[in-house]
This record gives C-alpha cells, structure tokens and sequence, in this order.
C-alpha cells in the first residue's frame, strides 16, 4: 500500500510542472481580455480605441490556443516533475513520443478507413492534433505519454553500452525505448480509446447526476487530501478533462471547467460564463473561509499570546486572501486540531455546493488578485461576481462561528493556545519565515542550506530534492532521521511522511528554500 500511495504523490508532484503554468495562460487572457472587452469600454472611454481593442483581442487569442495544445504540455510536462535527473532530455523525449502517439494513432485510423470528413469530426469524437487528425483524448494522451517517458527514464537513463554501441547509452536509450512504446500506445488507442471514452462519460454523468452534492463531494476531497500532496489527483481531472464539463466555442470542442472558463473569456459572443466554472470555485475557501477560520483562531487565543498568533495567522491569512496558498494558514491548525481540518474541509464542499445553488459563475479559482483580474472587466452578466463575494461572506461568517464554538468547546491548541512550553517554541519560530525569505541565495553553500540537510538526515540520505508551489519535497533513504524540531527552527510550517516521500511546508518562499539546499548538496 505504501508503494501505491508514494506512486501517487510522485505522479501528484510531476503534475505540478503543467498545472503551474496555466494559470499565466490565464492571466494572458483575462490582461487582454481588459483591453479588448467591448462591456468593459462603455465604462473606460479610451478603451474603445480600435488599436486597443485589437491589441487586447489579439494578446487573448495567442493565449487561448494554448488549450488546443494541453495534451503536448502535459506529455512534457509531466516527465520534468518525474525525472529524478536529465530534466531537460527527459522532456525531450516526452515531446518526441508524444509526436510518434498521435501519428501512429492517425496512421492506424487511416489505414482501418476510420477517418471521418472534417465537418463530421466533433460528433465522431475526432479532433486535430498539431494538424494530425486522431481520436480526441484531451489531456489524457499526454498525461499517459509523459508518465510512461518519466518510467522509462528513471529506470533506464544510467544504462551505460560499450563499444560501437556506446553512442546509445542514457538518454538515447530511453528513447530507443519510447519511440516504439509510443508507437504500440498509439495503435492500441485507436482501437480501444472509444470504450475508455465510453467509460469516461458515463463517469461524467453520473458525478452530474449527483447535482449538488457532486459538488459538496469533490470539494470535501480536494481539501482533505491537501496533507498527502495527492488533491492534484482530485481537481486535475475535472479542470482540464470532460469530467468538467464540455462546450462548443468558437467551432471548437472544449473539455474541463477551466479551459472552459479560459475559452468563454476570451469569445465575447459568450454572454454569461456556464455553470461548469463551479468546478474550479475553490477559492471560495481560500479568500473567505480561511479568513473566518484564522479571526476565529486570533480572538479565542490567550490574551497574553494574541500577539504570537497574530505573529502566525497574519501573514498566512494574507497570503491565502490575495494568492490563494493556503498551507501556511492549513498547517497551523492541521496537526494541533486535526478535526478543524476536517471541518474546513467539509465546508469547502459546501461552499462549492452553495455557488451553485445560487446559481454563481464566477471564476473563483485562486485568490483575490486573480479573482479581481479574471472577473471585473467580464462584467456582472457575464460573470455575477458580487454574488460569489456575497457567498463568501457567508462562508467565511460560518468558519467563524464554527471554528470558534469547537476551539473553545474542545479546547483545542490552535495559535496563542499552546501549553508554555511549546508557545515559547512557537514564539521563537514566529519569525522564521522573514529570516529564511531574507537568506540570499549568494551563500555558497548558506548555513541555512546546512542545516535543513543535516535535519533532513545528511547528503547520503537524500535521494531527491524538488519543490511545488509551497512545500519542499524529497524522497529520503531513512525518513525517520528527520530532525522535525530543528526544521520548524529554520521556518518549516509541518512535515509530512509517507513512506520515503517527505514534504516539508515553508510557504511562498519554498524556491528560495530550495536553492539553498541545492547549493549545500551540489546537485543531486
């Protein structure tokens, strides 16, 4: 079970590499979309410049075509975040078998004469690839293809030959070995992609049969599986695959809620965003749920302690608010008050369940800043924003109340609650996070880098080295010779173990964090 779920939060983590990247695909769209936004200029005069408006149409439209391409993201993507050496050729390799996939796919569908006419494509489940016409996979052909190169090149990219056959050791023989996996992936797909599909849809009805409750159920999991690194598995599906919705816009078939949303932003023939941006409403927590959690937390902490949990919750809080990272704020309570965790999972099912009751369409993805970028210059029609507001101070009013009630029912040991002892630690790790965002990365190697090695067990126990948004994450020989209480004292916010996996939370300033540890290991 163990190598089950240390397989997942591996594959989680390669998925970091794609996913990262589109919300800037995102906010491309939404800066043109200012600019180019006829509702926007009854309002901005200056805006109704023809130039400006072309300009604005123009930076949106390059941005957008980005989602007829995802599967070739994800396919070199994804072998970047699983690659433990040999970023650069394993992503290589993901773009040359992703191109031998889809050809190979095309030449089977050719040669049984399953090749439909164009204008009989889309209700055929057939669509063009980088100009190549094949069964339409979505994201899933990519995310198969970069897995399957990730594999390979973990397994085999050290594979040394001598002699003449020198030339294809490594990397060369890891591509030696996709090409014709590719080539077999793609013969088979053409014949058995149909059923999946099949499989797939029924899949999608049944999550949409569910209505609401649907909602309340992938918002429950998305949250409470933040600790293992494995919710990625939960949203990406339903972003970026037809389990979030499909749309026709713009003569093109688009499937997942947020390329969705991304493709109606930039169509001004689409009137009012459709339904399915729901499943990418999970900001609703981060820029109003958590606020009424962390308040919740500030008022019922010790008099004497208020200014050490404001020390803690402020700047989290902020950081949840505007940019929609929870963990700093998530990992406070998490391992003292593991049943508020659970709570606040459950409630961002019911936030995402209520947006929908309500009938809310706005794009709530992230934070504050996103959400102001990506919403005002749609307007109210097309997105009814003030609603989504409305709703989340509704949320962040139960948090409150409920965070409250059990922290003081149960006495929980949240922020400005903790015994003496462990407070006077907390006081002292107050500050860790400036200190640690204050190291330069110039250090060579930095003491900071030091000592989160030797906590984490020294050099020889550390496999490998990588980072997401805000958690370190490594994969260690021995994870129990983890020096837990010193890496709170160089900022950590919590550990995390699974098996050989091991994550480690410091916030937004996790990159800093892992140039450090990189230029102590030299490379790993």
């Amino acid at each position: 079970m163990k190598k089950v779920v240390n397989g997942l939060q591996l594959f989680g983590k390669s998925l970091f590499a794609p996913i990262l990247i589109l919300p800037i695909i995102g906010l491309f769209i939404a800066f043109g979309n200012v600019f180019g936004n006829g509702n926007l200029a009854q309002y901005i005069p200056f805006l109704e410049n023809p130039l400006i408006q072309n300009t604005g149409k123009f930076i949106s439209s390059s941005a957008v075509s980005i989602l007829q391409n995802l599967a070739l993201i994800f396919a070199v993507g994804i072998p970047i975040g699983l690659a433990k050496k040999d970023k650069g050729y394993a992503a290589l390799t993901g773009l040359v078998t992703f191109v031998i996939f889809i050809n190979a796919m095309h030449q089977i569908l050719s040669l049984t004469g399953s090749l439909v006419a164009p204008e009989q494509m889309q209700l055929s489940g057939q669509a063009m690839v980088l100009n190549v016409q094949v069964l339409e996979m979505g994201v899933f052909s990519g995310i198969l293809l970069g897995a399957l190169v990730g594999i390979l090149h973990n397994k085999y990219c050290d594979t040394e030959f001598k002699g003449v056959m020198a030339i294809y050791s490594g990397h060369r023989f890891v591509a030696i070995l996709a090409i014709p996996s590719a080539m077999i992936l793609g013969a088979l797909a053409a014949e058995f992609w149909p059923f999946v599909q099949d499989g797939i849809t029924a899949i999608a009805s049944g999550i949409k049969n569910l209505g609401v409750v649907g909602l309340l159920i992938y918002g429950f999991l998305e949250r409470i599986l933040i600790p293992t690194g494995l919710h990625h598995l939960v949203y990406t599906p339903f972003l970026y695959t037809e389990l979030g919705g499909v749309a026709n816009i713009g003569n093109e078939i688009i499937y997942g809620a947020r390329n969705i949303y991304f493709a109606e932003m930039a169509d001004s023939s689409i009137k009012v965003l459709s339904s399915t941006v729901n499943w990418d409403a999970r900001g609703l927590s981060k820029m109003f749920g958590l606020m009424g959690a962390a308040l919740a937390m500030y008022v019922t902490a010790d008099k004497k302690k208020k200014t050490i949990a404001k020390a803690i919750l402020l700047p989290a809080a902020f950081t949840s608010f505007l940019l929609g990272v929870t963990e700093p704020l998530e990992f406070a309570f998490l391992f003292t008050a593991p049943i508020l965790f659970v709570i606040h999972a459950v409630l961002s099912g019911v936030g995402m369940m209520l947006l929908s009751i309500f009938n809310v369409h706005a794009i709530g993805a992230n934070g504050f800043i996103d959400f102001l970028l990506y919403n005002l210059p749609l307007g109210t029609t097309k997105s009814n924003w003030p609603m989504f507001i409305l709703v989340g101070l509704l949320m962040a009013t139960i948090y409150f109340i409920l965070f409250r009630f059990l922290i003081l029912k149960l006495n929980l040991k949240t922020p400005g609650r903790e015994d003496d002892t462990v407070a006077a630690e907390t006081n002292g790790l107050a500050n860790a996070e400036a200190a640690v965002s204050g190291v330069t990365t110039n250090d060579s190697p930095s003491a900071l880098g030091a000592t989160i090695v030797h906590a984490l067990g020294g050099k020889a126990n550390i496999e490998n080295v990588d980072n997401c948004y805000t958690r370190l994450r490594l994969i260690l020989k021995d994870p129990n010779a983890v020096d837990e209480l010193t890496l709170k004292q160089t900022g950590s916010k919590g550990i995390i173990k699974s098996g050989n996996n091991v994550q480690v939370v410091y916030g937004l300033n996790v990159k800093s964090v892992r140039d450090q540890v990189d230029q102590q290991l030299g490379g790993i």
